[in-house]
């Protein structure tokens, strides 16, 4: 097994967990908020999103495509706004967050093993200091995310997962 292959596993495991954590929730479920001032899941699914293109982007990847305004909706501007007219469905989120994971796939194959212990773009210094550690961002970001989940699937009375 190589670098590369275990980044791989990180993405699918992370966007794997995404889905299982939200098969069971409606569009209504999305914009609950497990506390005061947290973010709900259809804010953290839309930021997931706009992260990973924008990250992509700092790579030197071809930029997947967003539709028109989309990280502008999902900035922290936006984080505590609860008008479910200003979010997208449950279905374009899983879409989109397909296309995402496809496209750091597409990322992880098209960089050199030989790159992954190279200093990443400057923007990213701070937390993601080589390639390789960017790459894995694509993994960790989302998995962040997604333990903020579980306490708004317990509000909501759902299944622990594990």
């Amino acid at each position: 097994m190589q670098a590369k292959d275990v980044i791989h596993q990180l993405v699918d495991f992370s966007h794997g967990l995404i889905g299982m954590y939200v098969q069971d929730l409606d569009d209504a479920d999305l914009l609950v908020r497990s506390v005061p001032g947290s973010n709900h899941i259809a804010w953290q699914l839309g930021h997931i999103i706009a992260g990973t293109q924008h990250m992509l982007v700092e790579l030197g990847h071809p930029k997947p495509q967003l539709p028109e305004g989309w990280r502008e909706a999902y900035g922290k501007e936006t984080a505590g706004s609860d008008d479910p007219a200003r979010f997208a469905k449950k279905e374009e989120y899983l879409a989109l967050l397909e296309q995402m994971k496809n496209a750091t796939h597409q990322a992880i194959r098209d960089t050199p093993e030989d790159a992954l212990g190279a200093p990443s773009p400057e923007s990213m210094q701070a937390y993601a200091p080589t390639i390789a550690a960017a790459l894995m961002l694509q993994g960790t970001h989302v998995m962040m995310h997604a333990g903020q989940f579980v306490p708004i699937r317990r509000k909501l009375s759902k299944p622990a997962m594990f």
